[in-house]
């Protein structure tokens, strides 16, 4: 066991993954509000929307124009995802957007072919000419990410190797185009993973990239989010892929009830951080006073814990 790290890293996935599985439509000035409020608690990162298919994900059709309305706090990086070079250019288009030129690779090739409409050995291949465009624009690649790396709702069990491969695929990249190695990044894309197995599958990463930054993109689908996440700290992880009140999750990652598959829940996360004495620099209560209004918003209950409940301090401050 590697030990816990001293400080956590949080990058906000709300905004977006939150949104795009519900079948309404929300406001925007409704979601520029959600977002100006989580500007405000320390997180670093925030992933306002995804330039996708329109046709597939509607509710993230007029992601370029919450780009150019949020309301920008110094130190915060304002993200997009995209999943081919059209998503990409349509990002450099949009006003202010933090490229974090990121690579994208399917351990379900079923996932994959649902996700992104080709093979994953297609979309592997593909990463070659992301690498090449990123440098074209002038961008390093921050991180590279394995989907599905636990298990999938329509292949079942994902060997470990499996994984490896992808990754070593990932290392020999870095190196043939002369770039330095990206976070890597274990995405339970379907909410498959265990304690035990995140401990497995980092240490199995850890030997063949000894000196690579590590992050967990973790589902909470089977309720086991919280308890992955801490098994990822107890292996040194230091960044984490989170969505508040537990928003969200992928349209086409789940047979069963759409929120179901949300990431796990931010404000759940930092709470257990702080709890075991971890810096994240957020503001807890400013946290769960954004996910209560996710939670207004949305109109209906949603996964958070601590929104509920409200964290230890309070209850600590009067007893002191």
């Amino acid at each position: 066991m590697t030990g816990y790290p001293k400080f956590v890293e949080f990058r906000e996935e709300g905004p977006r993954e939150g949104f795009q599985i519900e079948k309404k439509i929300y406001p925007i000035e409704q979601r520029l509000a959600f977002i100006d409020m989580l500007s405000d608690t320390g997180l670093r990162q925030i992933q306002v929307g995804s330039f996708v298919s329109p046709k597939y994900v509607p509710q993230m059709a007029d992601t370029a124009d919450v780009f150019e309305r949020i309301r920008r706090v110094e130190g915060v990086r304002y993200t997009a995802l995209w999943l081919n070079e059209n998503g990409f250019q349509r990002a450099l288009a949009a006003k202010d957007v933090h490229i974090d030129a990121r690579l994208l690779f399917y351990a379900s090739d079923t996932f994959s072919r649902k996700n992104n409409n080709c093979s994953a050995a297609e979309m592997r291949e593909r990463q070659r000419d992301w690498v090449r465009l990123y440098k074209q624009h002038g961008f390093a690649v921050e991180t590279a990410y394995v989907m599905a790396a636990f298990g999938c709702n329509f292949e079942g069990e994902i060997s470990q190797d499996r994984v490896m491969d992808d990754f070593r695929f990932i290392l020999r990249l870095a190196e043939e185009e002369e770039i330095p190695v990206p976070a890597l990044v274990i995405a339970d894309t379907m909410g498959w993973a265990n304690p035990e197995a995140v401990k497995r599958m980092i240490g199995g990463l850890r030997e063949i990239a000894p000196g690579a930054r590590i992050g967990m993109h973790i589902h909470d689908t089977r309720g086991l989010g919280i308890a992955n996440v801490q098994a990822a700290l107890g292996m040194g992880v230091d960044l984490f892929e989170t969505s508040v009140a537990g928003l969200g999750g992928c349209p086409f990652a789940s047979h069963g009830h759409a929120r179901a598959a949300g990431n796990v829940c931010t404000e759940d996360a930092v709470f257990l951080c702080h709890e075991l004495g971890i810096e994240t620099g957020i503001d807890l209560d400013k946290l769960i006073a954004a996910a209560q209004a996710a939670e207004r918003l949305i109109g209906a209950p949603l996964m958070g814990r601590v929104m509920h409940s409200g964290g230890l301090a309070q209850y600590r401050r009067s007893k002191s």
